[in-house]
């Protein structure tokens, strides 16, 4: 395997969603900005978001009530100073949003003809309308006005099929002073190439690890790669326990993970057994509109106590002009599988969507590794607590990403050596046997479903543990034994993540917002403002 002195960015982004690209559209006016990304530019877990962005711009709503929606949600555990000033700054933020050429879905204001305003939807846990969208490819549409923004400076550069192994510090590097990054080993997919990125930052901007898991609502890429690098290189991570399982994914055989978005339930959709009969109001005062952890332990439990396979969502009572106009993805996807969300309910199952963890930051993306940044899903700023209020991650995106940008721009950073050490691989040899990684990704994400899923007890985390170890010491052989691919990397970091979600899993013995436990049912209140906090040796 060829090894080489890649180039230096004064900004090394990973990753190209919501958060890498406005943090890199943001950092452009203080230096370069490398933006890497392993598959395609647009392959993101932004591009896949239906719902929209939540934010208080109506003049009905307050940061007060938005404030108090995502505290409600997080069951405890939110930091209260962080929310206040993620809702606070949410606005100014949106309207950067528009100028850099998004448009939302707008409407005629009732009773005053031509007169046009936000368009706002309603989601689960909030008490007001407060989503910006467009339609229902709000993600779509983020990320093209993005991508086109950052295509018009001289200044970003986005590579793309380059994957991230590891990242680089000097203490790993075994140099003299304080330990800090100073770039990335690389790899890309294209060339079989390892090469050595230096940075003054690095910016994880990888999103989530939803692949983690049998059944998700994510693209193939969200393999956990920033929390899995982060942790690796010996920066902490938190509450990892925190998954959250997105209600209603589309139920059908040739259906690869489509989200059905929370809108649908927004808009009047009704949750209902296969049998036609509605169920949520027996477990929350908010129906189907009860928070997303709430909802899909009622799924869970209905289709345990029932045997059936899925559960139906119903929107039929909305007439059919207003169903196509407001959801044309859902709509049209779901008539390609014959199946007319104007005439018959949706199946449905759970399925893992978001993590409300990762690598703890500051609010302006600083980790415990001076040169090391996360920014969107991958971080844990405090946001979301115990569970995430639908909505919030995008907004968390654009306030993270900017503050860290400002933050940066407001350092003079020391440039890394000119010349770095090459990637080593050794005596490693192409791999003859990929069976055994398809393998094993396989028996990781379904021992992740099968035991540290919706609802979980010590004794299937113990044995979840017990797989997870014994798979991660094979994975690791053969992670030295040969040359790395994206298919070899994506295992290791899958494997990884799989740990931290366990190992944070065990440690909280109680039961809150997205991590429900039959041994301790109840919530506890002394662990109310406890993160799980895990440290591993670098390596």
């Amino acid at each position: 395997m060829n090894a080489s002195n890649g180039q230096y960015f004064d900004y090394l982004v990973l990753g190209s969603g919501i958060a890498g690209l406005f943090f890199a559209l943001k950092a452009s006016q203080h230096g370069s900005v490398g933006i890497l990304t392993k598959k395609h530019r647009a392959e993101s877990n932004t591009n896949y978001a239906q719902g929209g962005i939540a934010a208080v711009t109506s003049k009905h709503d307050s940061f007060e009530m938005h404030v108090r929606d995502t505290l409600n949600a997080g069951a405890g555990l939110c930091r209260e100073s962080v929310v206040r000033k993620i809702v606070e700054e949410g606005p100014d933020r949106i309207a950067d949003l528009i100028e850099l050429g998004m448009r939302f879905s707008e409407r005629e204001i009732p009773g005053f003809p031509g007169e046009i305003e936000l368009d706002l939807g309603k989601e689960g846990g909030h008490s007001h309308r407060r989503i910006l969208h467009a339609k229902d490819m709000t993600g779509r549409e983020v990320e093209q006005a993005l991508l086109a923004a950052v295509a018009r400076q001289s200044n970003i550069e986005i590579l793309e099929n380059h994957f991230g192994i590891d990242l680089l510090t000097t203490r790993k590097l075994g140099m003299d002073g304080d330990n800090r990054c100073i770039g990335a080993y690389v790899l890309n997919s294209d060339t079989g190439e390892v090469s050595t990125y230096a940075s003054k930052a690095v910016i994880l901007a990888t999103g989530g690890c939803g692949k983690v898991y049998l059944y998700t609502t994510n693209p193939d890429i969200a393999t956990g790669d920033g929390v899995a690098m982060a942790y690796r290189a010996g920066a902490p991570v938190a509450n990892m326990e925190f998954i959250q399982f997105h209600p209603t994914c589309l139920y059908h055989p040739k259906a690869k993970s489509f989200l059905i978005t929370e809108a649908v339930r927004g808009e009047g959709g009704t949750l209902r057994t296969v049998d036609g009969n509605a169920f949520m109001e027996r477990y929350h005062p908010m129906k189907s509109l009860a928070p997303r952890d709430v909802v899909a332990r009622a799924i869970d439990n209905e289709m345990k106590r029932s045997g059936a396979d899925h559960v139906l969502l119903d929107i039929t009572d909305k007439p059919a002009p207003f169903i196509i106009d407001r959801f044309p993805n859902v709509y049209s996807t779901c008539l390609g599988y014959g199946i007319d969300i104007t005439k018959e309910p949706i199946p449905v199952v759970p399925a893992a969507h978001y993590q409300c963890g990762g690598v703890v930051t500051t609010l302006d993306g600083e980790t415990e590794i001076p040169g090391l940044y996360a920014v969107g899903e991958v971080a844990c700023t405090g946001l979301h607590g115990a569970n995430r209020l639908a909505s919030n991650s995008l907004l968390e995106a654009l306030v993270c990403a900017h503050r860290a940008a400002a933050r940066l721009g407001a350092q003079d950073l020391p440039k890394p050596p000119s010349r770095l050490p090459l990637w080593q691989s050794g005596r490693a040899t192409n791999a003859d046997e990929m069976v055994v990684v398809s393998h094993n990704w396989d028996e990781i994400r379904r021992c992740m479903w099968d035991y540290v899923g919706i609802v979980r007890t010590q004794k299937r985390l113990q044995r979840a543990e017990t797989r997870i170890a014994n798979l991660q010491e094979e994975i690791q052989g053969y992670y030295w034994d040969f040359i790395v691919t994206a298919d070899l990397l994506e295992l290791r970091n899958i494997a990884t993540v799989a740990e931290t979600i366990i190992r944070s899993a065990m440690v909280r013995p109680e039961s809150r917002g997205l991590h429900y436990t039959l041994d301790f049912p109840q919530t506890d209140p002394s662990w109310a403002t406890q993160d799980t906090v895990l440290r591993r040796k670098p390596v």
